[in-house]
C-alpha cells in the first residue's frame, strides 16, 4: 500500500471519529445490511444458518442485529471452509502455506493476507483479509497510533520518517506483527523488530543503537525497557508509547509513562478484527470503532460483528474479552466508550543462573504449539532455574511421541533466549482445570515458585 493512498485512507478514517453520532449511525447500517447480503449469497454456512433461523434475504434489509444467530470459535474452526466466501479457501491449504511460506512476504494465492490466532489447540485459527479489508484495517491502527495528534502534528511526525521499536511476537503470522510491519512500511518509518525471544543482551544493543521515538508492543515487554531505563542500563527518549496484545492496567500505564516519560495510548485489536479500538487515557475509557465493527455485551457475553471484512464473515462472532459498554457519549467523538478491556494477562518466567543473570520467558513465546494429541498445556515454574509443562492428551498412547517433539521445541526456544542453564519437565495429567476465579485457563501458574 503506497504512502499516498493509506494517507488518503486514514484522512477519510479519521474523519470518521469527529462525524455526528447519526452519520456514523447511517454508515455503520450500510455496512451492516452489505456484509449480511454478502455473506447469504456467497457463504454457505450463512446461507444455511440464516435459513435454519428462518429469516428469509428479504429480512436481511432490516432485522436487528441481536435477532441474527451467533457463532463461536468451536464452530467457526468447525464450519470454516463453508463460511468463508472464496472456496479456495480451506484448512488444509492455508496450514501448508501457512508452514511453507515467510509471514513477512507472501499472499495466500497473491490476494490475501493470513493471520493466525494464539493458542493452545491442535489446529490454529486462521483469519483471512482481502487487499481492501487489509488497507481499512491499516488505516484503523495508524487512527488509533496517532490519536489525539492534529493533522500538522502528523505531517511532521511523518516527514521526519521517525524511528518505531516494535517489541512482541515476530516469528508467526500473528495479526500484530504483520500489521505493524505493514503499516510503519506504509508511512514509510524506519524500523526495529525486536521478537520477545531476543536476549536481553541484545535487547540493550540494539535499542541503545536504533534509538527509538516510538515503541509498540506488549505492555509486560514495554515495562522490561523501563527497568532497563531505571537501572540505566538503556538511555531512550520516546514520544508515544502504543500499548497492545495484552491488557494494560492503570497500574502498568502509570509506571510506563513515569518511566519512560511518554504518551501512552492503548491499542485494542484481536486476530478477528485487527483494529478494536483505543484508549488514550485512563480517565476515557476505551473507544471502539464504531465504524469499523459493531460489539455487543448480553449477558456477560461479547460479541463482534467485523464490518470490513467480507471475504470471511465473522457475524455476532463471541470472543472471550469482557468489557462493560457505557452510555455516555463524547461531543468530540461519537464512538462508543466501554471499560477498560479484559483478556488474559499472563505473568512471565524469570530465571537466574548461577552467577546472577536473570532472563526472561514471555508466555506468547511457549504459547502455540502445534503437535498432534496435544491437546492443551500450562507452565509452573518450580525453581530460580526450572520449570514444568503441563500436558493434556487425547490419547495416552501417543504420549511418547508427544513428548519427543515437545522436548525439541521447548529446547529449540530456551536456546534462543540463552537459557540452555534451565531444566524443564513434562508431565501428562487427564484434564488441566481452568482457574476458579476466572474460568479461564492459565497459562503460566506462578503458585509452587515466585522467581520475582
Amino acid at each position: 500500500m503506497n504512502l499516498v493512498k493509506l494517507g488518503w485512507k486514514l484522512m477519510q478514517t479519521r474523519g470518521n471519529a469527529s462525524t455526528s453520532p447519526e452519520k456514523l449511525k447511517q454508515l455503520q447500517e450500510r455496512q451492516l445490511r452489505r456484509l449480511l447480503k454478502h455473506a447469504a449469497e456467497h457463504s454457505p454456512y450463512y446461507a444455511q444458518a440464516f435459513k435454519t433461523a428462518g429469516i428469509s434475504e428479504e429480512q436481511l434489509d432490516s432485522i436487528p442485529l441481536s435477532a441474527l444467530p451467533s457463532i463461536n470459535k468451536t464452530e467457526f474452526l468447525r464450519h470454516f471452509d463453508e463460511l468463508v466466501t472464496d472456496p479456495r479457501l480451506n484448512q488444509t491449504a492455508l496450514l501448508q502455506f501457512d508452514e511453507q511460506t515467510n509471514p513477512t512476504q507472501a499472499l495466500f494465492l497473491n490476494q490475501y493476507h493470513v493471520v493466525h490466532s494464539s493458542g493452545s489447540t491442535q489446529i490454529p485459527g486462521y483469519f483471512v483479509y482481502d487487499k481492501q479489508a487489509w488497507e481499512t484495517m491499516l488505516a484503523g491502527i495508524l487512527r488509533a497510533a496517532l490519536w489525539g495528534m492534529t493533522s500538522g502534528q502528523i505531517i511532521q511526525l511523518l516527514q521526519r520518517r521517525p524511528r518505531i521499536l516494535y517489541i512482541a511476537a515476530t516469528d508467526g503470522r500473528y495479526g500484530g506483527a504483520m500489521a505493524v510491519g505493514a503499516g510503519i512500511e506504509g508511512v514509510h518509518a524506519r524500523q526495529l523488530f525486536l521478537d520477545i525471544q531476543t536476549p536481553l543482551t541484545q535487547w540493550i544493543e540494539q535499542i541503545g543503537a536504533f534509538q527509538p521515538e516510538m515503541v509498540i508492543g506488549y505492555p509486560s515487554a514495554i515495562k522490561i525497557l523501563g527497568e532497563l531505563v531505571e537501572s540505566r542500563q538503556l538511555s531512550v527518549s520516546l514520544t508515544r508509547i502504543i500499548s497492545c496484545g495484552e491488557p494494560l492496567n492503570p497500574g502498568m500505564r502509570r509506571y510506563l509513562t513515569q518511566t519512560l516519560k511518554a504518551e501512552v495510548i492503548n491499542f485494542y485489536g484481536a486476530s478477528e478484527s485487527l483494529a478494536l479500538g483505543v484508549e488514550a487515557a485512563e480517565d476515557q475509557g476505551m473507544r471502539l470503532f464504531d465504524d469499523m465493527n459493531i460489539i455487543e455485551v448480553e449477558n456477560g457475553k461479547m460479541f463482534l460483528t467485523c464490518l470490513y471484512n467480507t471475504v470471511q464473515p465473522l457475524i455476532r462472532y463471541e470472543l472471550s474479552d469482557q468489557l462493560t459498554l457505557r452510555n455516555e457519549k463524547s461531543d468530540r467523538c461519537p464512538f462508543t466508550q466501554s471499560e477498560i478491556v479484559l483478556g488474559r494477562s499472563e505473568d512471565l518466567m524469570w530465571f537466574t543462573d548461577q552467577n546472577g543473570r536473570r532472563e526472561f520467558l514471555h508466555p506468547l513465546a511457549v504459547e502455540g504449539f502445534c503437535v498432534v494429541g496435544l491437546r492443551d498445556y500450562q507452565f509452573c515454574q518450580t525453581a530460580p532455574d526450572a520449570f514444568e509443562m503441563i500436558c493434556e492428551t487425547s490419547q495416552s498412547d501417543h504420549q511418547q511421541r508427544i513428548l519427543y517433539e515437545l522436548h525439541k521445541q521447548l529446547s529449540a526456544i530456551l536456546a534462543a533466549k540463552h537459557l540452555e542453564f534451565v531444566h524443564f519437565r513434562i508431565r501428562f495429567i487427564p484434564r488441566i482445570p481452568t482457574d476458579p476465579k476466572t474460568g479461564k485457563k492459565r497459562l503460566i501458574l506462578k503458585e509452587e515458585f515466585d522467581a520475582a
